[in-house]
């Protein structure tokens, strides 16, 4: 291990702090965990953006119709937004390096468990496992740049960090549909294998160990409650249109409202709760989440259905369907910076009203996209308008989670923002297709299609509509009735502690 690198000699800490001497980002070890960072995370959000153009494909090797692509969708966010907040909080207590290596190896597991599936039902499991190393993966990344670099250089390694996320987002509707049209969907999965095995050796022989004040135990009761009662209620969700009300849909039915129901008792008890309910005191922190969730449940549903619709029913291939969706990573990539610095000066009220009406505007060219229409006429506007109101939307959506908490609390609210957000993707997978009639006997993703993207689009506008009576005018509100938050940020990536507010 390098020397810069080694724990450094601090008293012994009676809470079991284990700390490494920080290293500037523009030395050798710096870059090493930088790497491992980027690697470790990239593959989960690669992972993010290939699927859903691998997803016709899919359908077509392993059948079972659009239900079995929705839960090879649903399945990994399942166990994503369930266990992201525990996943960080796991690197805290037993060690960031340590919980970032398993995480990779489960996930490598999982990817290779993707590509040898042998039908859906198997596909569906080895996805839910991949959840889980995501969990890990995500919040480890960040935590590894947290409690290694230098404080001095943390903003410009997580902005690194995230620049390159955009990338590997970017690269995926290419890799992926490169893949299958090239060769097969599985190496979308297979991709995964050679950049975790490089990551790993990198973090083994790179990266220092660490971990946080210890606060109690995890919260297991909490995090159970709630992922039995998500895999119960999207279980329900998913097969009852499809198949009718069973002893199974019944079954997870009932243990999907006794888990939910359960959740917010065991987070009143929990000394160290995962989701701490009285954030939600705060007009504007209730207020961005629930924009959050419209907006990311329409986002992510109708780009479910979107590659869907060109590759069934405008005859797209794979590679045309991730081309076609390119703009709205590029226009991301090029406007959320210069749009999160506006709102940092006007505050975040106008650009959250005005971006989710723009993305509902976008949603509603979408219907162009029918069969006989060209990509110039019928997909690029949807996609250019819905992309502008996406870029308006993201940055200051953040900027006004962390502005409706006390700065000690802002990593978990950020940590809880980011687990909604995989939330709001679970639920309109789930529940959007339905809602639409392509579940009904007959119905194709085509007939369906309009319909969906204009429920989409009313999502979009609640949310605006949200935002402009619940966001405040200037950057800062009051905090003063949200209690301090007494263990470590969970999300390095927006702790007050790594970040210039």
């Amino acid at each position: 291990m390098p020397a810069r690198l080694r724990s450094v000699g601090h008293p012994p800490s009676p809470k079991g702090n284990v700390l490494v001497e920080p290293v500037p980002l523009a030395s050798a070890a710096g870059r090493w965990v930088l790497a491992a960072a980027v690697l470790g995370s990239g593959i989960a959000f690669l992972d993010g953006s290939v699927v859903n153009i691998a997803l016709p494909a899919i359908g077509r090797d392993t059948g079972g119709g659009l239900t079995v692509l929705q839960w090879v969708l649903d399945a990994y966010l399942l166990t994503l937004s369930a266990l992201l907040l525990l996943g960080g909080a796991l690197g805290d207590r037993l060690g960031r390096r340590k919980v970032f290596e398993v995480g990779l190896l489960v996930f490598t597991a999982a990817s290779l468990g993707c590509g040898l599936a042998p039908n859906g039902p198997v596909l569906v499991l080895a996805r839910l496992l991949q959840g889980v190393g995501g969990a890990l993966l995500v919040p480890g990344s960040l935590a590894l740049l947290n409690s290694t670099i230098h404080p001095d250089d943390r903003g410009r390694a997580v902005g690194t960090w995230a620049g390159f996320s955009g990338v590997s987002t970017a690269l995926g509707p290419f890799a992926g549909g490169w893949l299958v049209d090239a060769v097969s969907w599985r190496w979308v999965f297979f991709i995964n294998l050679p950049i975790a095995a490089v990551a790993l050796l990198v973090t083994a022989r790179h990266v220092p160990e660490s971990r946080a004040a210890r606060q109690g135990s995890p919260d297991v009761a909490g995090s159970a409650a709630i992922t039995l009662g998500l895999a119960g209620a999207i279980t329900a969700l998913i097969e009852l249109p499809a198949h009718g009300f069973s002893g199974l849909t019944g079954a997870a039915l009932a243990v999907g409202i006794a888990g939910l129901a359960a959740f917010p008792v065991a987070e009143r008890r929990a000394a160290d709760p995962i989701l701490p309910l009285e954030l939600f005191r705060a007009r504007q922190f209730t207020g961005a989440n629930l924009t959050t969730l419209t907006v990311y449940a329409a986002l992510s549903g109708a780009l479910f259905l979107l590659s869907l619709q060109l590759q069934q029913t405008l005859g797209y291939s794979a590679m045309e369907a991730g081309i076609a969706t390119l703009p709205i990573t590029v226009l991301m990539l090029l406007l959320s910076g210069r749009v999160g610095a506006l709102a940092q000066r006007t505050g975040p009220r106008l650009p959250m009203t005005v971006g989710p009406l723009g993305c509902a505007a976008g949603l509603v060219l979408m219907t162009l996209a029918q069969p006989g229409s060209s990509y110039v006429s019928g997909v690029l506007p949807g996609v250019l308008v819905f992309g502008l109101g996406l870029s308006v939307t993201v940055a200051p959506l953040t900027a006004a989670v962390l502005a409706a908490v006390a700065p000690e609390r802002a990593g978990v609210a950020s940590g809880v923002n980011n687990a909604i957000s995989r939330l709001a993707g679970l639920i309109a997978v789930a529940v959007l297709p339905a809602a639409a009639g392509m579940s009904e006997p007959g119905a194709s993703v085509g007939t369906g299609f309009p319909r969906a993207v204009v429920i989409a689009a009313g999502m979009c506008a609640l949310g605006g509509v949200l935002s402009w009576f619940t966001i405040a005018r200037t950057r800062r509100v009051d905090t003063t009735s949200v209690p301090a938050l007494d263990h470590a940020c969970q999300d390095p990536c927006t702790c007050p502690r790594t970040t210039t507010r």
